[in-house]
């Protein structure tokens, strides 16, 4: 196809921002609000970030910590914690469960409860395998539990996940939150690790921090250009 921006070179940030940096466009607008690094196996305790929303699943490059190669593998949305890993193709970082709020369906019914769909999660171009399942809560309203046919690397919370019922797309969401096998939060587990006085029972008996004081930091005003 004689497209007019076939010359152009593959954008990996924001094309409309045109030279501005996507970290700075999101400080702008956006601004800073402090957390907590935690190594995701240990619960440790490795330093501060600027903000969950800097940091994306799989990402390598501005962690700032040493002994590496360091990867995000999670983020605890509410409690602005990001989870590190030095292992992120390990299986255990693998999981096929979550939950999916901010429905929007084109049809007024969505799908039917145990429907079997097709799942599309970030700019995959493949497709899973679904059994989803209706659920109503109080603080999120109508929600979606999602299991997999088989493991993703990458779900994250603030994903979309677009379903699909043959070929036709009946809507999305956000996913809110995703389990491993043992159907346990992955957020909550090692966070439930770091504030453990102590880990003995886990080889390691190291004193961890009270983070009580970090885990909900007083937002920073964002920056006015």
């Amino acid at each position: 196809m004689d497209l007019p921006n076939q010359a152009r070179k593959d954008s990996q940030g924001i094309c409309f921002l045109g030279k501005v940096k996507f970290s700075e466009f999101v400080q702008r607008h956006i601004g800073e609000m402090k957390g907590i690094l935690l190594e995701a196996e240990t619960g440790d305790y490795l330093g501060m970030h600027r903000g969950f929303w800097f940091y994306t699943i799989g990402q390598r490059q501005g962690l700032r910590l040493s002994g590496g190669p360091w990867y995000v593998v999670e983020k605890d949305v509410q409690n602005n914690v990001v989870f590190v890993s030095r292992n992120y193709y390990s299986l255990d970082k693998r999981r096929r469960t979550f939950r999916v709020g901010s429905l929007n369906w084109f049809s007024d019914s969505g799908p039917s409860d145990n429907e079997r769909l097709k799942c599309k999660v970030r700019h995959s171009p493949d497709f899973h395998d679904c059994t989803v399942t209706k659920e109503q809560t109080e603080e999120n309203g109508d929600v979606l539990a999602v299991r997999l046919s088989e493991d993703d690397q990458g779900l994250a919370a603030g994903q979309f996940a677009a379903f699909y019922r043959d070929s036709a797309c009946l809507g999305s969401g956000i996913i809110l939150d995703s389990w491993d096998e043992m159907s346990f939060p992955v957020c909550a587990k090692a966070l439930e690790t770091a504030r453990m006085e102590d880990k003995s029972k886990m080889g390691k008996p190291i004193r961890i921090m009270n983070l009580e004081h970090l885990v909900k930091p007083e937002p920073e005003p964002a920056k006015v250009a």
